[in-house]
């Protein structure tokens, strides 16, 4: 780990309560959905970076399969009594499956990862998925890199998003959205959503 990671994980021990809070019960059905219509019911959904666990417990309650998996040892235990799952610590560079998942939902979570270590992320994301499987991804839009509010983000836009897929090979972009955040108030900030399948 390095102290980007650090900052980043202590942030979410810390703030685990408030961040579930926060986000557990937000209204984002429209994202979900939008990543279930290409899964068929009952496939296996690794939830990477699964923070409150959310959308895990939105796919379970859709009849999917899910696996969850965080950083955050608080965030793992707000998670696993959320959804009912054991939910599993384990950060973004250990995960090593060979295409297990139908799908892979990683909303907000990846963007905390440096860009120059993108490209080692997507590599083990399109591994884990199987052949023609999904994977949805959302990182804040723009071109900024650095700390905002105790921790490590990495935004993308179009341009930027495509360089690390060059740079991966074998995913192909089959939806590409800008959205406005969902939680009250910060409407203004703008989100790239991205839905990939593996060739």
């Amino acid at each position: 780990m390095n102290d980007m990671t650090d900052q980043t994980l202590n942030y979410y021990n810390e703030k685990s309560e408030l961040f579930a809070n926060d986000t557990a019960e937000l209204e984002f059905s429209d994202i979900q959905d939008s990543f279930l219509k290409y899964l068929e019911k009952g496939s296996l959904i690794l939830d990477f970076g699964c923070g409150s666990g959310r959308d895990s417990r939105y796919f379970l309650n859709k009849g999917y399969q899910v696996e969850a998996i965080d950083g955050s040892h608080e965030m793992v235990k707000i998670a696993s009594k959320l959804t009912g799952l054991n939910v599993k610590q384990m950060m973004f560079n250990e995960l090593d499956e060979c295409e297990k998942y139908d799908g892979i939902f990683a909303c907000a979570s990846i963007l905390h990862v440096p860009y120059t270590e993108l490209s080692d992320i997507f590599g083990r994301l399109k591994k884990a998925v199987k052949k023609n499987g999904y994977i949805y991804v959302s990182f804040k839009y723009g071109e900024y890199e650095g700390y905002r509010n105790g921790r490590y983000f990495t935004d993308l836009n179009e341009e930027r998003f495509q360089n690390i897929l060059n740079a991966v090979q074998g995913l192909s972009i089959i939806e590409e959205t800008i959205t406005s955040d969902a939680r009250k108030g910060r409407e203004n900030e703008k989100w790239l959503n991205v839905i990939l399948r593996k060739d």
